[in-house]
């Protein structure tokens, strides 16, 4: 007994040491978590109930900025439709062409590794300089897509310049950097044993049957990542939107997405207590949106072991 307790005051000082040592080294990190993250998270929530300015001190006003967005504010539910209608499209259509991608360069070719890198470098595209990229390829005067279209002889639209088509071309801006999903869906390729394969060719599962009864069930997970990111980054388009249309969504506001709205009533307008109204509203709705994803994928994501 007297061993142990000369142990243990031997050792505490010691621990003592080590857990001081630890909170001086995650230090800096909880700070930069109060002050960068859990501080404006707050602040966005007080100020939606208040009329601020920036100028003045913010004043409490309750739900009313709430009111005007429901009631009173068109450009709400405009960008409500533009960015719901941008998630439905592009999520799934990122999904389907990414995980194609990842079947081609999953193949055991030679300079596999190049076309790999290939399909990645989108990804390292800076925003802005992408978005001026496609403006000029779909520029309606000698642009190369309206160029190719002219050869097969089908008459290219304005894109940006027309309501109908500003909103398909910028899915297609957005679709197009597919590397971070490529690259999670290829991973999930490499992890799925040969042997499950090779028992499943043996039973004589081909093609559409392998894919459909043994590989989308093992890399369930990987598409139930790739899906809730990208909803969650759809409904944060904004670099392109802004650059396309403006503060107010040219043509017509069919470009207007809802970060835009957000950037446009705060930066444009100084009605930062609105604009918070509407932080907290993107922020609800994609918190929404991703419980519901992860409460259906207990009907369809299969991890190893049989859990779900």
């Amino acid at each position: 007994m007297a061993t142990m307790a000369m142990r243990r005051t031997a050792v505490s000082p010691l621990r003592r040491q080590e857990s001081r040592a630890g909170l001086i080294f995650i230090l800096p990190w909880l700070v930069s978590l109060l002050v960068f993250t859990t501080y404006p998270v707050l602040a966005t929530f007080y100020l939606s109930f208040t009329e601020y300015n920036i100028l003045q001190p913010p004043s409490w006003i309750g739900l009313e900025n709430y009111q005007t967005i429901f009631t009173e504010d068109p450009a709400f539910w405009k960008a409500v439709r533009n960015s719901a209608v941008y998630a439905l499209v592009s999520v799934p259509l990122k999904l389907v062409i990414a995980f194609g991608l990842a079947m081609l360069l999953n193949m055991g070719v030679r300079g596999i590794g190049v076309y790999r890198t290939v399909f990645y470098l989108p990804t390292l595209v800076p925003p802005i300089a992408a978005t001026i990229i496609f403006l000029l390829l779909f520029s309606p005067a000698g642009g190369p897509i309206n160029s190719i279209l002219g050869w097969l002889g089908i008459r290219g639209p304005d894109w940006f310049n027309d309501p109908n088509w500003a909103m398909p071309a910028l899915i297609v801006l957005g679709v197009w950097p597919l590397g971070v999903e490529t690259l999670a869906f290829l991973a999930g390729l490499k992890e799925i044993p040969q042997d499950l394969l090779d028992a499943a060719a043996v039973d004589g599962a081909q093609g559409w049957q392998r894919l459909r009864h043994v590989i989308l069930p093992l890399i369930s997970p990987v598409i139930l990542f790739n899906l809730v990111i990208g909803v969650i980054y759809s409904f944060q388009v904004f670099t392109q939107a802004l650059v396309i249309g403006g503060f107010n969504g040219e043509p017509l506001e069919s470009t207007l997405m809802f970060l835009v709205l957000i950037y446009r009533n705060a930066f444009r307008y100084f009605s930062m207590g609105y604009a918070a109204a509407l932080s907290v509203i993107l922020f609800l709705a994609v918190l929404a949106l991703t419980l519901l994803i992860f409460r259906s994928s207990r009907a369809w994501v299969h991890y190893e072991g049989g859990q779900r």
